[in-house]
């Protein structure tokens, strides 16, 4: 079925499929890479994209309508809109502040998804001493449709690869949620270790 609409899915294609969910992970956040000086023409210091995009390696097109980007009011066209992938917007700048995501999708029927990203242009911590120019911040997270529509179950389940390449991200996701999961048990114990010792008390 070639791009299907809601009709193709007869009358009863906006009735929710109870019992199914789907769940498309994805990550996003910004690069920001730093000119090495104050830009004389408007002060400017970092060159930045902010970007949102699928953690597996699909075309979210499929199933997203387009994504709207919220930059800060100093910027002479604050609100972006991106109705392909890439879903990013490259900018200019000298400060950091809040971007307003919003995930549009195909099926009118699902609300759009708003995310919050706090653009990160400077290092710190021990990182900052490298001197390096290149900034990633980036964060996973998953988008869950609960018992969607037959015809944005369609959207969901009919993605194709966007690359031929291995799909790669700048942080490793795996890594931190293997760190995370071993911070976490190492939390539980010290916990029982205390409550043992109360008890003992």
């Amino acid at each position: 079925m070639m791009n299907p609409t809601p009709a193709d899915f007869g009358p009863e294609s906006s009735g929710r499929m109870k019992g199914v969910t789907v769940v498309k992970p994805i990550v996003y956040g910004n690069v920001a890479r730093y000119f090495g000086e104050k830009r004389e023409e408007d002060g400017h210091t970092h060159q930045w994209t902010v970007y949102i995009k699928p953690y597996a390696n699909e075309d979210m097109s499929a199933y997203v309508k387009k994504v709207h980007f919220k930059l800060h009011e100093s910027y002479a066209n604050q609100n972006r809109v991106c109705l392909k992938p890439p879903y990013e917007i490259t900018e200019t700048g000298w400060g950091e502040f809040e971007i307003v995501i919003k995930i549009y999708f195909h099926d009118t029927n699902e609300r759009p998804v708003t995310l919050y990203h706090e653009l990160k242009l400077f290092q710190s911590g021990p990182v900052a001493q490298l001197g390096k120019t290149l900034l990633v911040t980036e964060w996973y997270e998953e988008i869950v449709f609960q018992d969607p529509t037959a015809f944005m179950h369609h959207l969901l389940t009919n993605t194709h690869p966007i690359s031929t390449t291995p799909w790669v991200h700048e942080t490793d996701f795996e890594e931190k949620k293997k760190k995370s999961l071993e911070g976490i048990m190492k939390g539980k114990a010290n916990i029982r270790d205390k409550i043992n010792e109360l008890k003992e008390n």
